[in-house]
């Protein structure tokens, strides 16, 4: 008997990517979908199936509330989302949710909880993985965040936090970098509800903050080699892959 799945997610390529994925293998069937969290609610209440891919984050009805809503029915959740802080992740596992996934992933690593939830795989996939990962985001978050403030990027404007998303997928996925404008810019878009464009911009914008604070030495002090001075400021994607280098190479 195949594994029946719901995928809700508002993404629409995403989406279609999880829905194709599951498709072509054999012993799942994708009985449902859904684009926000009311559409969600309505297709578990009319939909037998096993397991709900749940994106916690969509229009209408967010994962929170469609976790309360569908509370006592025989169906076992996968959240997925981007923040990994441990309050968030705490607060999921309250409502009942089988796993957490933190984006970005390999859809193999996806497949696996849903074998293991439907008991095709007797081997449980790693959750204190997910506890080890959740602890390298948060302490990968306090270091970009120490650069960010030596050399002069105020934490209240909005290109501070575009940054630290776009350094931690450049973490995360390194080949990302040369992605920048059709995969980068969009998914830190995509987590903040704006535009590519926006993010940018104000990443931009955060970098010639910096610049103008005079705090260069600083940068090269960080760096350890004189890579820039007041006259030169790098590309958006230049600085972001410098900072996610010197990530990647003290946690070697």
């Amino acid at each position: 008997m195949s594994i029946r799945i719901i995928v809700a997610n508002d993404d629409y390529l995403f989406r279609r990517e999880l829905i194709q994925y599951f498709n072509e293998r054999n012993g799942y069937e994708i009985v449902g979908e859904a684009r926000d969290g009311a559409e969600c609610i309505d297709v578990v209440n009319n939909v037998q199936a096993d397991v709900l891919i749940l994106d916690m984050i969509m229009p209408k009805v967010d994962g929170f509330g469609v976790l309360s809503a569908i509370r006592g029915k025989n169906i076992r959740t996968i959240a997925i989302s981007r923040n990994g802080e441990d309050e968030y992740v705490d607060k999921a596992f309250s409502f009942g949710i089988s796993f957490f996934q933190m984006c970005p992933f390999q859809m193999d690593e996806l497949k696996a909880k849903v074998d293991f939830i439907a008991k095709k795989n007797e081997e449980k996939p790693s959750f204190e993985g997910v506890v080890v990962k959740r602890r390298v985001y948060t302490e990968l978050e306090e270091r970009v965040s120490n650069i960010f403030i030596s050399v002069g990027i105020p934490a209240h404007i909005k290109g501070y936090q575009f940054l630290r998303d776009a350094v931690k997928l450049a973490v995360d996925e390194p080949d990302i970098i040369n992605g920048i404008t059709k995969k980068l810019y969009p998914t830190v878009a995509m987590k903040h509800n704006t535009s590519a464009s926006k993010v940018e911009r104000a990443i931009r914008h955060a970098i010639e903050v910096a610049w103008s604070r005079g705090k260069i030495e600083n940068i090269n002090q960080i760096f350890g080699i004189r890579i820039y001075n007041a006259n030169e400021k790098p590309t958006n994607g230049e600085f972001i892959a410098l900072v996610a280098d010197k990530m990647l190479m003290e946690t070697a």
